[in-house]
């Protein structure tokens, strides 16, 4: 009985000159498919004319090309500041799902993608956390999204593309980073259609500190975004249960590690909830922090998820909080999430066949 055949897309670069050198090819091979699967994006090697027939038989014979695909398309406008939010339900090379949100703004359009199905990180703000955790997502499917999303923009009007592109989707990147890395190589390189500066990439994290450190040492140009949202290790632990081990004294010895190494700011997010992390303690607290390396600080409204006992914080608690910073000599922004009414705001992605029914207050 003749072995399935593999995804070919499920290889990473180096594995793809592997299977080429396997077939009695030259490596370089692996370099022209690489480039018809994710600059000319093919589905079928018999397309791939720069190849002999000899080896788009044997590619054939042994691999197959599957394509993520947009299943459900949720979109709202925002009239007052011309904002549009869509969120992709994205079905995935196995047919499991994750979701996709796109932002476009005046010239800004960003992918949101997501880098894990579910996520096991818990964390009590988060919908993506009641699901639980699946798999992680391949270098390919976290490509793939984006193209989706800059499908849909070019779709309206042709000269239109992704701008910027954040993983702030489902799952937590830092327990991907190889995928992670593949995905943000391939969707940067420079000879390829889609190639995006890396520096409109953005990594966001609820703070892994090994992990942190290895993107430093990496040479990764993406930028990088912490979730902190407590700037006291017990609160902050209480909110995401994995900072019990990655400590708040040892992510921010790998924060200033990464500011060091690569002479770029960290944006700290931090996401206001009523009662548990919005008092003029935690707003010094915060600043302790943020005085202590290069960064910026972004605050965020809390959004509304269903069973899940939080509020976001009113407008004179925001401005008090928002003054301590400031005076304290920060750099402070103020986020406004859009697409809740979709549930496509941070926090919110959740599979609706997953949404845990499970109250959780502080």
């Amino acid at each position: 009985m003749p072995s399935a055949k593999t995804n070919i897309k499920s290889l990473t670069r180096q594995e793809l000159r592997e299977a080429v050198a396997g077939l009695g090819e030259p490596k370089y091979r692996a370099d022209q498919i690489h480039r018809w699967l994710f600059s000319d994006r093919v589905g079928d090697f018999e397309r791939m004319m720069n190849l002999g027939p000899n080896l788009r038989s044997k590619l054939a014979q042994r691999f197959f090309i599957p394509s993520c695909s947009v299943e459900k398309t949720q979109h709202v406008s925002e009239t007052v500041n011309r904002q549009e939010t869509s969120k992709f339900l994205v079905r995935l090379h196995d047919n499991a799902t994750v979701e996709t949100v796109l932002i476009s703004s005046g010239n800004r359009n960003t992918a949101c993608v997501s880098s894990q199905v579910g996520c096991p990180l818990h964390c009590s703000f988060c919908a993506t956390g009641y699901m639980g955790f699946t798999r992680d997502l391949e270098a390919s499917e976290i490509v793939e999204q984006a193209f989706l999303a800059n499908d849909r923009l070019s779709a309206h009007t042709p000269a239109n593309r992704l701008t910027n592109i954040v993983f702030m989707g489902m799952g937590e990147p830092l327990l991907n980073l190889p995928n992670v890395f593949e995905a943000v190589d391939t969707l940067t390189n420079p000879g390829y259609r889609f190639a995006l500066s890396p520096r409109r990439i953005t990594i966001s994290t609820v703070g892994l500190a090994p992990q942190i450190s290895e993107i430093a040492r990496s040479g990764l140009k993406a930028k990088l975004a912490l979730s902190l949202h407590a700037a006291d290790q017990e609160k902050r632990a209480s909110l995401i249960p994995v900072a019990r081990e990655h400590t708040l004294d040892s992510l921010c010895h790998a924060l200033e590690q990464y500011v060091t190494i690569t002479n770029e700011p960290v944006t700290l997010v931090y996401m206001l909830i009523e009662g548990v992390n919005d008092t003029d303690r935690d707003a010094k607290n915060l600043a302790g922090i943020g005085g202590s390396f290069l960064c910026k600080i972004n605050l965020i409204d809390y959004n509304s998820i269903v069973n899940i006992n939080f509020e976001s914080v009113k407008a004179q608690r925001r401005d008090n909080f928002i003054r301590i910073l400031v005076d304290a000599g920060l750099h402070v922004t103020v986020r406004k999430s859009y697409g809740t009414s979709i549930n496509a705001g941070c926090g919110q992605l959740a599979l609706a066949e997953k949404k845990a029914a499970v109250s959780r207050p502080y």
